[in-house]
């Protein structure tokens, strides 16, 4: 299993940055999501670890030796990376077996006929496909195809996977049953995984730690209750999870704060003295006859067990929060702040 370092990567098409100096480190037996709206890069970061592209600018390495580096024109072929992909999809050859896509890859490094097929059995019964080896791929439902994808990839024994979207592709029910597949292969295997989604849920789900990714850099790289609960900027803010953000009025630098005419208890960063903007999420809000801010309810959206307020401040202001008790919309609430989380606008 390995690192993944990236130095100061770089990639254009047409002469438009797709990557901007990408510098950070993926540790060895992590599970990476890279999340961020379209065409933020995330596809991009994943093929160039691949090795389907060369970057531009900077170095890659992997397992501490330099797989791609811009500056001396070197790159290391996909072939011989030892690494895994797995397409959204599901890329496998209809005219094989099940158990035949799955030996492919050892048949093509020419391993002995013993050692591919006690692999390929192993990765068989990892993916829970042993009952599945002699059927076609057209005779299987996306989900076992997508574990014939991972049975694929498995087998390599590879010191890394990348998988790009391969949920996307399949219904709600079935993607929650196959991030649990997705978890239990990493634990099995202990590979370093990178994980491209556009689906916030998938990555808090799975993920060791997310980056989330804007134009082409990586805004904030943390585990999913950091990115939640204490987001570094505004886009990391509003792009993870419910929530509002609005600027701070006034602070006292020692935990107070002015926020939407409200005097409140705030919290922010170890000696982070400077703070412009606080996130408001539905946890922060909590629905009083004496609350500090007077809403009306604009819309109301049934979550199962709870529902989801959202509200409109006299000063067009919207806030989200979420209550056992129905409202209706139009409905006059008093709401009360709760310790939201400050940080200065990036």
């Amino acid at each position: 299993m390995a690192d993944i370092d990236l130095s100061s990567v770089g990639k254009d098409f047409a002469g438009t940055p797709a990557l901007q100096d990408i510098t950070t480190r993926f540790h060895d037996g992590e599970f990476i999501a890279l999340l961020g709206p379209s065409g933020c890069g995330k596809t991009t970061l994943l093929r160039l670890l691949a090795g389907f592209e060369m970057p531009d600018r900077g170095r890659i390495a992997i397992g501490g030796c330099d797989v791609a580096d811009a500056g001396r024109g070197a790159m290391v072929p996909p072939e011989d990376r030892n690494i895994g992909f797995v397409f959204q999809s599901y890329a496998l050859w209809p005219h094989m077996s099940v158990r035949r896509n799955v030996s492919y890859p050892l048949e093509i490094r020419r391993l002995s006929r013993d050692a591919i097929a006690t692999r390929t059995e192993a990765a068989l019964q990892a993916t829970g496909l042993g009952d599945y080896a002699d059927r076609m791929p057209s005779d299987l439902s996306g989900g076992q195809r997508q574990r014939v994808a991972l049975a694929r990839c498995l087998v390599s024994d590879p010191q890394a996977v990348l998988l790009d979207e391969p949920l996307a592709n399949l219904d709600v029910a079935l993607r929650a049953s196959m991030q649990a597949v997705f978890t239990d292969f990493h634990r099995r295997t202990g590979a370093t995984m990178v994980y491209v989604t556009h689906d916030q849920s998938e990555a808090m789900a799975m993920a060791d730690r997310i980056a989330v990714m804007d134009r082409g850099r990586i805004r904030q790289l943390d585990t999913p209750q950091n990115l939640y609960e204490r987001p570094a900027s505004r886009f990391v803010a509003e792009f993870v999870g419910r929530g509002t953000v609005v600027p701070v009025q006034a602070h006292d630098g020692a935990g107070r704060a002015r926020i939407l005419g409200a005097e409140v208890a705030v919290n922010a960063a170890p000696q982070s003295r400077f703070v412009d903007h606080v996130c408001l999420r539905p946890e922060n809000l909590a629905i009083s006859e004496t609350g500090d801010l007077r809403a009306k309810v604009a819309r109301v959206t049934y979550l199962g067990g709870k529902y989801l307020l959202e509200t409109v401040l006299d000063c067009g202001t919207r806030l989200v929060t979420e209550t056992r008790a129905r409202f209706d919309p139009g409905a006059q609430l008093g709401l009360t702040i709760n310790a939201p989380w400050a940080f200065a606008e990036d």
